[in-house]
């Protein structure tokens, strides 16, 4: 083997004509040329692939069956070669998901440290979370409303994948007669067949009771029914290790579920989160992300200015642009808007930017349930009227984005949108328990939204004597080296004034190459 270059004879990959190159080692080589003259054939195509190939090949055989053959590329020989790292020009992930951290990995080791060492407040008050025995939380059950209906439910799967037929067999053995799967409460022995590749969450029915509250609080049925609630109490929290959901089932139309932990529970009496792991922090998983946006931190929302976007012209004009609404002026939806003009005292031939805030509200939100008389002409010119509520024009829109199942129709709809931060996690992607899990006072969306440089300071202070406990700093030492690592290798690289929270399709060429630099390479592969 050549000690000094990297001997190329004959390379002949793609649109290279039979090039013959030596190539010195241990220096910064830059390759130019015209457009299609072969440069990424040479360097890719040729020299990175067969580098690969060769330190495949060198695999036991056990380990090159999950990697998969590689071609040998068009070349005669080629010396001096040693194992190769790769990174190509092109862009990183456009996936709304995707993130600086989530492409360096950075995020999935935050999600780890905080699983692991993060110390959980309570989302409504912020109080640090205690311990609550199997007795605080019969105390609490009992203080619900004389009448409330109850199911003591034991979770045994939480939205994971698979037929779980073992877990309907443990429920049948163990004496009980009915599960909530997926919300809905079935007799185990009529136990339904699942999707092996979907998620589903089943819970034990461990009993279900209303509330009374005696006025003896001793007497003999009142010391019956308590000791009845502790027990089913225990027996759950010993069934799913800790958690328990009490379901209230007063209102049938909605059903509340309230989670109790003897771990995690608020000493101000708000309840209990769930068990704190590394999914709890994944705003991709259902476990983690906000409900409301499934974990983008936005939502498209219908904009009014797109939906009237020329002020200056009147309802009677064709104001209102959106698909649906026309502007013949024998059109049904014209006379609804004229009727509904007349009703309100709105001028029918105003601009629009001279209406008042309450008389744009009417039109675009509708008239929150009261009636208009709408006249019009049926197809046989005979006058008709009738009493109607009005939804809105954009609730209107809602409806339809909603119901639709053309592509058209979602795609001219959502070109009255605006993308908007979500009005329940305020753009920050995840559940408010896993936003009130604070490392050294911050939460892990407030760590995300640092620039790179403070980032850096962040996880100093964390690998400083002190700042974290004995045990935590223990369990803490290797993940925190591995954000070190990375976060370093991003400042090195000049984008410290990144956040890891930046979208990753919002990056320029040139900082998606060195994200991609910094994942390959900040990891410290050697």
């Amino acid at each position: 083997m050549s000690q000094n270059a990297i001997v190329v004879r004959g390379a002949r990959e793609h649109n290279l004509k039979n090039i013959d190159v030596d190539i010195p080692r241990d220096k910064l080589v830059v390759i130019t040329g015209l457009s299609g003259s072969g440069k990424s054939s040479l360097a890719f195509d040729t020299i990175f692939a067969e580098g690969q190939r060769r330190y495949v090949e060198s695999l036991s055989a056990y380990a090159r069956q999950f990697l998969g053959q590689m071609e040998k590329p068009d070349v005669d020989q080629i010396e001096g070669l040693s194992p190769a790292v790769s990174i190509d020009q092109k862009g990183v992930s456009s996936n709304p998901r995707s993130t600086v951290g989530t492409v360096t990995e950075i995020y999935d080791y935050l999600r780890l440290l905080y699983a692991r060492v993060g110390r959980p407040h309570c989302p409504v008050c912020g109080a640090p979370l205690n311990a609550q025995s199997a007795q605080q939380i019969v105390e609490e059950i009992e203080r619900l409303p004389e009448g409330t209906r109850l199911q003591i439910l034991a979770p045994r799967i939480r939205d994971r994948k698979g037929r779980h037929e073992k877990i309907f067999e443990e429920i049948r053995k163990a004496g009980f007669v009915r599960a909530r799967v997926n919300g809905e409460v079935i007799e185990v022995e009529n136990a339904p067949e699942l999707d092996r590749y979907k998620q589903h969450s089943i819970e034990i029915v461990v009993d279900r009771l209303v509330i009374h509250h005696h006025d003896d609080p001793e007497s003999e049925e009142a010391r019956a029914a308590r000791t009845r609630l502790t027990d089913s109490v225990e027996t759950a929290l010993h069934l799913a290790e800790g958690i328990i959901i009490v379901n209230d089932v007063t209102d049938r139309e909605n059903p509340v579920d309230n989670l109790y932990s003897e771990a995690l529970a608020c000493p101000l009496g708000h309840g209990s989160i769930p068990e704190i792991e590394p999914r709890t922090f994944s705003f991709n998983n259902p476990y983690g992300a906000c409900p409301e946006c499934q974990g983008l931190g936005t939502r498209l929302e219908l904009d009014p200015d797109l939906v009237v976007p020329n002020g200056t012209l009147s309802l009677a004009d064709g104001a209102i642009a959106a698909n649906g609404w026309p502007q013949g002026q024998d059109s049904y939806t014209m006379r609804i808007l004229e009727s509904l003009c007349e009703r309100y005292g709105i001028d029918f031939h105003a601009p629009w930017n001279q209406l008042s805030e309450d008389q744009r509200a009417v039109i675009l939100y509708g008239t929150q349930g009261k009636t208009i008389q709408v006249t019009f002409k049926d197809h046989n010119g005979r006058q008709r009227m009738y009493e109607t509520a009005f939804e809105g024009v954009i609730h209107n829109l809602e409806r339809r984005y909603r119901e639709t199942s053309s592509d058209w129709m979602r795609a001219k709809i959502e070109e009255m949108m605006s993308e908007r931060p979500c009005p329940v996690c305020g753009g920050r992607r995840l559940r408010p328990h896993a936003l009130s899990v604070l490392i050294n006072g911050h939460s892990i969306d407030q760590v995300t939204a640092m620039p790179v440089n403070r980032t850096v300071e962040w996880v100093a202070a964390l690998q400083a004597a002190g700042t974290l406990s004995e045990r935590e700093a223990t369990i803490a030492r290797q993940i925190l080296k591995e954000i070190s690592n990375r976060v370093q290798f991003l400042h090195d690289v000049g984008l410290d004034y990144l956040t890891l929270s930046r979208a990753a399709g919002t990056l320029s060429g040139g900082e998606a190459q060195r994200i991609r630099l910094a994942t390959q390479i900040g990891s410290r592969l050697t």
